[in-house]
């Protein structure tokens, strides 16, 4: 493995991961500060789930559209932009003068934050050797939980001395990074031919959102997106009510939450390079998704309703992060490598960013109102173990994928099946 992937290709992994996980500190600040802003502007957890709705649903729209120019103008370029403008609206949140600004801003930064998942994607899926693929892929993703334990750090001191909006300017720390990308990260070979072949006389029209659409590409389209909506409404409807949760419905101290969401979530890359080995080496990614987001639901109903103190609610909380959100580690790469690379950013933008975010805007929304109806453990319940099942039957109707295909070949194996299994075609 280290002879095939050592050199460029993991200093191109190297440069993403760490872009990637600068994003997550900054998106995650917003979840550890809600209890403490909800306090503030003094406005209830109904309200804070309508500001979450339309924060996400605005951000992820316009991620579709950073998504497309990714696969217009370079993927280098856009991961530039990214860092610069999701840091400098994340640092904004701490001098909004009122809630409706601050919501705003937070849209801004989910656009540009987020944009980040295709953008990286698509640079590791053009740059690992097929083989390796979906391990490089996989390990990608754990800046995702690496990002929330880091901003944990910063949260647990600076919201008990400062405040939130202090806690925000550790955006700023962000943008110095735009330098590495420029100096150790070169445009992928395989967009620079795409971009060769557009320019030509008889190239391509440019990208199109429709040929996601087209026929052989529209049904794994359609369900990769509702699967990925359902199970990110259950995601979204935890992760960022967490701390709120345990704050209000356990009585854990505001710094306590911090570390005990930061840490378990530290824990949980176990599962993304589990779930990552597992895919690549033993069972399709596909099958692998399935199995864990089935252990990732069990494991948060163990949580909710069999834990009560601070140290077996972490060990918990420690274990689904591992299935629950370790499943990011075989999605991600199954979904940018069924995409060919002149549109893998565009299906990456729109069947994972837009379906994220319009599940982070719907579970937060559903949990607040539930909450009210039925209490935290059964809105819970309802909102996040249920989709979370659904997703999983969803997802058993995807094509499996042998690994080690070079991504050129996955799209005539795909056109072979439509893209979901079909009777022996599986």
């Amino acid at each position: 493995m280290w002879s095939e992937i050592r050199g460029y290709p993991l200093q191109a992994f190297s440069v993403c991961v760490v872009a990637y996980m600068f994003t997550q500190v900054d998106l995650a600040l917003f979840a550890y500060a809600l209890p403490a802003i909800r306090e503030d502007f003094g406005v209830s957890l109904k309200t804070m789930g309508w500001v979450i709705a339309g924060a996400y649903t605005f951000g992820g729209i316009l991620q579709v559209w950073m998504g497309h120019l990714t696969d217009y103008v370079g993927r280098k370029f856009m991961l530039q932009f990214s860092t610069v403008a999701s840091s400098l609206f994340i640092a904004a949140h701490a001098f909004a003068p009122h809630l409706a600004i601050l919501a705003v801003l937070r849209g801004c930064a989910i656009a540009t934050g987020g944009a980040m998942y295709p953008v990286t994607g698509a640079v590791v899926t053009e740059e690992a050797p097929a083989r390796y693929r979906g391990i490089m892929n996989g390990l990608l993703q754990t800046g995702y939980p690496i990002g929330w334990f880091v901003a944990s750090l910063f949260a647990a001191p600076l919201l008990v001395l400062f405040g939130w909006r202090a806690l925000f300017l550790v955006g700023f720390l962000s943008i110095p990074y735009v330098f590495v990308i420029r100096r150790y990260l070169n445009e992928t070979g395989r967009f620079a031919a795409e971009k060769a072949q557009r320019l030509t006389l008889d190239s391509r029209p440019p990208v199109t959102i429709r040929e996601l659409f087209a026929p052989g590409m529209r049904d794994r389209t359609i369900l990769l997106f509702v699967a990925q909506y359902l199970f990110v409404i259950a995601y979204g409807g935890s992760s960022f009510f967490f701390p709120t949760y345990f704050v209000e419905a356990r009585g854990i101290a505001l710094d306590s939450t911090a570390y005990l969401v930061g840490i378990g979530n530290a824990i949980g890359v176990l599962g993304y390079i589990l779930a990552a080995y597992v895919g690549e080496f033993y069972i399709t990614r596909r099958t692998t998704v399935v199995i864990w987001t089935i252990i990732g639901a069990t494991a948060f109903l163990v949580l909710v309703w069999g834990t009560s103190g601070f140290w077996d609610t972490m060990v918990m909380f420690a274990v689904m992060s591992m299935f629950f959100y370790g499943t990011a580690a075989v999605k991600f790469a199954y979904v940018a490598e069924i995409f060919p690379t002149r549109l893998r950013a565009t299906g990456l933008a729109l069947c994972s960013s837009l379906a994220v975010n319009l599940g982070i805007a719907t579970g937060p929304l559903l949990v607040s109102y539930g909450v009210e109806a039925l209490g935290w453990n059964l809105a819970f319940s309802t909102v996040v173990a249920v989709p979370m099942i659904l997703a999983a039957l969803l997802y058993l109707k995807l094509t499996p994928l042998p690994s080690g295909l070079e991504v050129e070949d996955i799209e005539g194996r795909l056109n072979s099946t439509s893209g979901i299994v079909n009777g022996n075609k599986t």
